[in-house]
């Protein structure tokens, strides 16, 4: 997820992604300057805030550290499963200079615009990571302009789990798996869905439907460039989609977790997910698909489709007092023993290479070799300190296209106008 890992795709991030030019005010000249050179040496208690712990993997960590660490203890703070809660709650905490918000996880989208705004404290000197047993792609996700201000705690791709009751062979490509929705009509249940609600997981999918298509969002040279032919096909194979009903009217509706459930609830026979989602389907008390679903990678054009490069970074505030601690506690998090643990009890898909081929490991979790090929296979969001405006403009044009209320062509032409006025010329 030892064979040597061939993440060429995923290894392109830094060539492929915009050149950021803003500066952090958190540094100058590599030299640590104001809220970022206090409590480099503060030892204490410290405040991890993440987005719910769906999978209880939160608790059982805090619990092992603040066993070890009587004088040092982490108080968990929980935000809701909403990403872009998530993303707003910590924005009001960084302008308010919380000073109990130590460390805080945050989606790789947002490591560059907290840096670029000077919240992240940067990782150097006593707070250095070693990186070198980090898949590169995790560590391209922390860095911005050459300085690391996170560290990887866990990486994501997308997913197809399917019924292999129903469908004994995966679909290979977009068009085979729409074929087999007559299997799922003739069932009375919902063939297909993901995450197509008005947020964050919107752009993950219609960003994978365009990049599957062999489109692109933004081109090597930071332009928008949603207009392209084969961009407007990957949005039209939603859209498509659900018009004729292989996505289910409600999945309109659907987040991780809405579409997480209908799945666990025999009502649909394809779903594009994270790998999260094999542990509580396999063990949730009320999962009626324990024995009768599988893992494949996402379907593209002539095989496996673009999965959106997902995953968190952990980082330090730039006005946490206990550095010392908290620096401590990210080594801790990315440790091996803390990887596997992400792996065994929430099918998190781990940022150290070596795991992705050990033996024991994939024998407990065996989407770990489909999590490698999605990340052999994966492709990030655009990476720009404009990100949240730029998300805003893919969600809202293809929602309005995926309902039919805005033709394919004409939603892209808008697309293409929000993102230039976001600032991605």
């Amino acid at each position: 997820m030892k064979r040597s890992m061939k993440l060429a795709p995923v290894a392109m991030l830094g060539a492929v992604a915009l050149v950021l030019t803003a500066c952090s005010s958190s540094t100058t000249g590599g030299t640590a300057t104001g809220p970022a050179a206090s409590g480099l040496a503060g030892r204490g208690p410290i405040t991890y805030v993440q987005g719910k712990d769906n999978s209880n993997v939160v608790k059982p960590l805090v619990a092992t550290w603040n066993a070890a660490h009587p004088k040092e203890q982490v108080t968990f703070k929980e935000q809701t499963d909403s990403a872009d809660q998530q993303h707003d709650d910590l924005v009001q905490n960084f302008q308010a200079k919380n000073p109990n918000y130590d460390v805080m996880s945050v989606d790789v989208i947002w490591t560059a615009e907290f840096a670029a705004k000077g919240w992240l404290q940067p990782l150097k000197g006593k707070q250095a990571l070693d990186t070198s047993a980090m898949l590169p792609s995790t560590v391209k996700t922390a860095t911005y302009n050459k300085v690391m201000y996170a560290a990887p705690v866990t990486t994501d791709g997308g997913i197809l789990y399917y019924r292999k009751d129903l469908v004994p062979t995966p679909p290979k490509t977009w068009d085979e798996m729409m074929g087999m929705c007559t299997i799922a009509k003739a069932k009375k249940i919902g063939c297909y869905a993901g995450q197509f609600f008005k947020y964050e997981g919107l752009t993950v999918n219609s960003a994978e439907a365009v990049n599957s298509a062999g489109g692109t969002i933004l081109g090597t040279d930071g332009k928008a460039t949603v207009t392209s032919a084969d961009a407007k096909k990957g949005l039209q194979n939603l859209a498509t989609a659900y018009a004729n009903g292989n996505i289910p009217k409600e999945a309109i509706t659907f987040k991780e977790e809405e579409g997480r459930l209908a799945f666990e609830n025999g009502k649909l026979m394809f779903l594009r997910n994270w790998p999260y989602v094999y542990n509580l389907a396999k063990t949730d008390g009320s999962s009626k698909v324990k024995e009768t679903f599988a893992m494949a990678p996402l379907p593209g054009v002539t095989g496996p489709g673009a999965s959106s490069l997902g995953g968190h970074n952990a980082a330090i505030s730039v006005y946490s007092k206990n550095k010392a601690t908290a620096a401590d506690f990210l080594k801790f998090l990315t440790s091996t023993a803390q990887q596997k643990a992400f792996v065994s009890q929430g099918s998190l898909a781990p940022i150290l290479t070596a795991l992705y081929d050990d033996p024991a490991l994939a024998a407990k979790s065996p989407y770990l070799p489909v999590l490698k090929t999605s990340l052999e296979n994966a492709v990030p969001r655009p990476v720009t300190p404009f990100y949240p405006a730029v998300s805003k403009a893919v969600q809202d044009n293809a929602y309005g296209a995926i309902k039919g209320e805005v033709p394919v062509d004409k939603a892209m032409a808008n697309m293409q106008k929000a993102i230039q006025a976001a600032g991605a010329q």
